[in-house]
């Protein structure tokens, strides 16, 4: 119970990081490119750094274990995702089949479960999670979209930051690499600017949907059914297979119960596709979210 408050804490800060973004677009002080500028930050800067802060830890067998098991929780936790997803929407509902099997694990679960367990170590386990969603989104995910198995571009995936800055992690991590104080402080700094320039670019977001659009949506609430309660209780029956390390089990559950990743909309837009249903996806399973986290983190308690 005293996660889930904390928990329901951070998720309010972020509201009010949300609420910020709405109005800075409402009252004309950002534009939509202002928005996309601020997104290409948090992309290529912000999230790498974190990812890399949280492998700048002193080498230890006993870490080692605990990557390797990160990783394959990871990958168990999206696998389920992915067939759940297909299973529920299908060839027909590509956006929402995208949207549901992969939650926002970099822009609200990374600062969500380091603020949460306010330790390095929750940070370390997640990177795996957010690593292989980036591949997987490139890859699977971009034939969900398109329709076609050879619309896979390799070269995306080789250049994806997150995915280059989760191998310079790796490497930094077996490394006996020390940053000197000034470095490590520059670090420090930029990685804490990951959970509001995130959340302030969703309230943008918002702040360009109709409300009545995005409450009158069925395929929209089926999304977000799947997203914020199915898979994530799903996730957590899984991962109470796998013995010990519950900070591990349930950093893993708290990305994997996070709403809609931002980038579907991307992806949508990209592929030609209607990336203002993306957009609704994305808005109303974060603005759900507020109630669905603490309540899936009660009950996975249970189960875990």
């Amino acid at each position: 119970m005293e996660l889930s408050l904390i928990i329901l804490k951070q998720i309010i800060l972020m509201f009010i990081y949300m609420m910020i973004g709405f109005l800075l677009y409402k009252k004309k002080f950002v534009t939509e490119q202002g928005s996309k500028e601020l997104g290409k930050i948090l992309l290529y800067v912000i999230l790498p750094v974190v990812i890399v802060k949280a492998y700048l830890v002193t080498f230890s067998v006993e870490l080692l274990k605990g990557l390797v098991l990160s990783f394959m929780a990871s990958l168990l936790a999206l696998l389920l995702s992915m067939i759940l997803s297909r299973v529920v929407f299908g060839s027909r509902y590509p956006i929402e089949q995208f949207s549901s099997a992969f939650s926002n694990a970099g822009f609200i679960g990374i600062p969500l479960v380091e603020m949460t367990f306010n330790d390095s170590m929750a940070v370390f386990y997640v990177s795996s999670f957010v690593a292989l969603l980036n591949i997987l989104q490139w890859t699977y995910g971009i034939v969900v979209m398109t329709g076609k198995k050879d619309s896979i571009a390799l070269k995306k995936i080789t250049t994806n930051p997150i995915i280059i800055s989760f191998l310079l992690g790796i490497l930094l991590f077996f490394l006996p690499v020390e940053l000197s104080e000034v470095l490590d402080s520059a670090v420090a700094a930029i990685a804490s600017m990951n959970a509001p320039v995130a959340m302030i670019i969703l309230g943008i977001y918002l702040a360009q949907m109709k409300l009545r659009d995005l409450f009158t949506d069925r395929a929209v609430y089926l999304c977000a059914l799947m997203r914020l309660i199915v898979i994530p209780l799903a996730t957590a029956a899984v991962l109470a297979l796998i013995p010990g390390n519950e900070m591990l089990k349930m950093s893993v559950l708290i990305v994997a119960a996070t709403p809609v990743g931002s980038n579907v909309a991307i992806f949508a837009q990209m592929e030609g596709l209607d990336h203002t249903q993306a957009v609704k996806d994305i808005c109303l399973s974060t603005v759900l979210c507020i109630v669905t986290i603490p309540v899936v983190v009660t009950a996975a308690g249970v189960i875990l």
